[in-house]
């Protein structure tokens, strides 16, 4: 081999959430019988209103390069959302549509953060903040939180791990992979600390129509009207609300200068989001939404369904998560223990356990940053739910 890998390849680690995907896909491929709780996507379709537009939009001929940071129309629609349902006002130049949230949230990172910069990430985090922060050629600064309080910032931590090289903090309320919801005071408190401090403020909120108990906040929404005057970036997305994961459209809003920045990395590097999706999107945020009501009132049954379950599981205990579809339960009581001739160090042992024992994929706790956890996601049916969690209590009875 005369070639060298470049050093960024090494810096950052796989998706492990998507490789526990993959080992779902393959085991089923086999003919084996999995259930997989690994999944971060609705198990519903696309509602037909939007992708009988994406083939409207194929059959009158929008299948080319769009303006690179989207579709006027489509970036219009995003600032009426914007202002509708998060009460923040933006404008068209404001607004880059990206191919998928994932990107967006890249972007920014490249965008804002330079080698020898610091960017806090609190744990649990969804596995892709780190690297995105590595790739920018910075380093993550991981901070507790505290999971009695849904997850929310532990602000002794943080002091402790200040330092004059962090230029940027990246938060994710509702939560990936915890489901946990920030209140406000938490939210202020971060806002004053990174305007204090000249921190940029990515706020991913991808998840911010599935809301449980309670109405949804955007974190620009807490900082206009308390007049803090932090720099934030707001990351929203249309797979989650709408079941499009695969359409792969995203976008960001925040100030002109950092979105420009954005937008001329994301040219040089897919030029712009696919047309037909955006099409799509404008009828997603535009047109009627009881289908996103109809699969909020299904993810609620299945949230209640699962953390019942999960609670009357030996040992395992786990709080209700206020939004997404996940459940972070705690496993750490089976820490140290054997499972099938194996000690069980950690979550990836357990979830290994689980997996090769009832063929039940979860994804461990310890690849989030947070040891003793597991991550189900309860984005499927709950006949599915009732016979992986009854699965898993075959497994558990095991460990000695």
């Amino acid at each position: 081999m005369s070639y060298k890998l470049a050093n960024r390849v090494h810096k950052v680690q796989p998706s492990f959430t998507l490789q526990m995907a993959t080992r779902a896909a393959e085991m089923r491929a086999e003919g084996i019988d999995v259930i997989n709780f690994s999944v971060g996507e609705p198990d519903f379709n696309t509602p037909s209103h939007i992708i009988a537009a994406g083939k409207k939009a194929m059959d009158d001929g929008f299948t080319k390069y769009t303006a690179g940071p989207g579709m006027i129309e489509f970036r219009k629609a995003i600032c009426e959302k914007l202002e509708r349902e998060n009460g923040i006002t933006y404008e068209p130049a404001d607004i880059l549509v990206s191919n998928g949230e994932k990107q967006s949230l890249y972007n920014v990172c490249q965008a804002v953060f330079d080698q020898g910069d610091e960017v806090v990430v609190f744990r649990p985090y969804w596995v892709s903040f780190p690297e995105f922060v590595r790739l920018s050629d910075a380093e993550p600064i991981l901070v507790d939180t505290i999971s009695e309080h849904n997850f929310e910032p532990d602000f002794e931590d943080l002091e402790k791990k200040f330092s004059p090289n962090i230029k940027g903090v990246i938060l994710n309320s509702p939560s990936n992979p915890t489901g946990g919801i920030w209140g406000e005071e938490a939210i202020i408190k971060l806002l004053h600390i990174a305007k204090k401090n000249n921190w940029i403020v990515i706020s991913d909120e991808c998840y911010e129509r599935l809301v449980y108990d309670g109405e949804f906040v955007s974190t620009e929404k807490l900082n206009r009207e308390h007049q803090i005057g932090a720099d934030v970036i707001t990351c929203l997305s249309l797979s989650k609300t709408y079941a499009m994961t695969g359409w792969r459209i995203g976008y960001a809003a925040g100030p002109r200068d950092i979105i420009n920045a954005m937008s001329k990395i994301q040219g040089q590097a897919t030029s712009c989001a696919n047309s037909i999706g955006q099409k799509a999107g404008i009828e997603a945020l535009s047109g009627d939404q009881s289908c996103v009501e109809e699969m909020k009132v299904a993810f609620k049954e299945r949230r209640d369904f699962i953390i019942d379950l999960l609670n009357d599981l030996p040992g395992v205990t786990c709080a209700i998560p206020g939004g997404a579809f996940y459940a972070f339960p705690d496993f750490s009581p089976y820490l140290g223990k054997v499972g099938n001739g194996q000690i069980l160090k950690d979550t990836f042992d357990i979830s290994e356990y689980i997996l090769g024992c009832a063929n039940v994929v979860t994804v461990p706790g310890d690849g989030f940053g947070a040891p003793g956890h597991i991550r189900f996601s309860y984005a499927t049916s709950t006949d599915i739910i009732e016979k992986g969690i009854e699965r898993v209590r075959s497994v558990l009875e095991k460990i000695v």
